[in-house]
């Protein structure tokens, strides 16, 4: 829209008289910024959103500003009115003669300059008087008109523009995401995510709830959602304000990624299962195994504490045959977190069963080391030649009955070995020949 000049300060005269030419230029001037004022009022009488306002059910801030806004637009068309009478009146008096008397000419002076608009009743002000009584007429100069017709349209035209850009961004995104919402619901209800059951599904219901209360906010106070820009002067200079539909959408994502987790483990809980069992499975025959040798340890090792073996974990067997039944019944929901609970308790059922084991058969394991050192060293003292030494045969057979017997004391077994390891020391241990150098042999074991 045109704007004007400064204007004249109030009460001021218009001037001295113009002349021919200043009447003219003044003329062309004000022609211009005629049609251009006519083509920002008809565009505004044409826009989008001031046909959507008109035609609304409004409410809160939305219904007070547009209420203001009407009157503002219905000023502008009578300001405009005004304007277009005291051109025309100006163009009839130029009209009169090709060369103007100054009769003329001080009457167009008046016209062009002067405060020759009056307006009466309520078209005159632009706002209820702080002071008093509202005045029943004013006057205006046709820069003052154009002044005043500039603040109106800039008013009126920046609340229509914010509905507008609030109404064509927000209740389009809001109507997507609506669907995917709907999607996810008939995707959770699916995999047995229903309100009630699982907390996605609770947060299913209120995000519905949200955006079907934010829709119809938005649509009838879309003034609320508006975030003016700080120190813009542009026309609607500001964005609508998404902060509600902002978190919808991350609470739907968030939602969206547990059914994705769901849907996992659907796909995946036959394999899940199928290791599960193995993992039990392989725990149980550990502990079986555990448990016989321990009665083997009993048996063949004397004087030795041997811990006891505890059964197999029913609790774990009770808890898998619940997630089969899940699996049966299209529980993923809570197929998924008993899934993951089970499986780690199986490892540490495994790991448990095969410390015990060890813990077991420990004993075992020293007596059989015990063999292995014994045979190892008859097998040394026989190379050097010290198989019939009959100290050496001696303590060999003595430390062997001690193994080879059940039930075998650790213990005293130890010492056996012990005792033949410093004889077959001793017996290979080189000696210096008389008179001469040490005479070169294989040392100690």
């Amino acid at each position: 829209m045109g704007v004007a000049g400064p204007s004249p300060v109030a009460g001021q005269p218009p001037g001295p008289v113009m002349d021919r030419d200043e009447v003219d230029r003044a003329l062309n001037r004000l022609g211009a910024e005629y049609e251009a004022i006519e083509s920002s009022l008809l565009a505004l009488q044409d826009h989008a959103g001031r046909r959507l306002l008109e035609g609304a059910e409004l409410t809160g801030v939305t219904k007070d500003r547009w209420a203001d806004t009407e009157q503002a637009i219905t000023r502008l068309w009578n300001y405009f009115d005004a304007y277009t009478a005291a051109i025309r009146a100006a163009r009839e008096v130029r009209a009169r003669r090709r060369w103007p008397n100054r009769d003329d000419l001080v009457e167009l002076t008046e016209l062009l300059r002067g405060r020759s608009v009056t307006l009466a009743g309520a078209a005159a002000s632009a706002s209820p008087s702080l002071t008093g009584p509202a005045r029943l007429t004013e006057e205006f100069t046709l820069a003052e008109l154009v002044e005043r017709m500039n603040e109106l349209y800039a008013r009126s035209l920046d609340m229509v523009v914010a509905a507008d850009t609030v109404w064509s961004a927000l209740p389009a995104r809001i109507d997507l995401l609506s669907a995917e919402l709907q999607r996810t619901r008939s995707l959770a209800h699916s995999v047995g995510v229903r309100p009630g059951e699982h907390p996605s599904g609770d947060d299913l219901e209120q995000i519905t709830a949200e955006l079907t209360t934010l829709r119809a906010q938005v649509i009838s106070d879309p003034l609320a959602f508006w975030r003016p820009a700080t120190g813009s002067s542009a026309p609607g200079g500001g964005k609508p304000d998404t902060e509600r539909y902002d978190r919808a959408a991350l609470a739907l994502e968030e939602v969206r990624r547990e059914i994705d987790a769901v849907l996992t483990v659907r796909q995946d809980a036959e394999r899940r299962l199928i290791h599960l069992r193995d993992v039990l499975s392989r725990a149980d025959r550990t502990l079986a195994e555990a448990r016989a040798a321990r009665g083997e340890v009993l048996a063949k090792i004397a004087a030795s504490e041997v811990p006891a073996v505890s059964g197999p974990p029913t609790a774990l067997q009770e808890q898998l045959a619940t997630a089969a039944e899940y699996r049966r019944t299209s529980q993923w929901h809570r197929l998924s977190p008993l899934l993951e609970s089970l499986e780690q308790r199986a490892e540490d059922e495994l790991i448990r069963a095969r410390e015990s084991l060890t813990a077991v058969t420990a004993p075992l394991a020293v007596r059989a080391e015990l063999r292995g050192r014994l045979d190892a060293y008859r097998a040394k003292v026989a190379r050097h030649g010290h198989a019939e030494d009959p100290l050496l045969m001696e303590r060999y057979d003595a430390a062997r009955r001690m193994l080879w017997s059940a039930p075998c004391d650790l213990r005293a077994a130890e010492q056996a070995v012990l005792r033949y390891q410093r004889a077959a020391a001793e017996a290979l241990a080189p000696r210096a020949p008389r008179g001469g150098a040490p005479a070169d042999r294989e040392g100690e074991a």
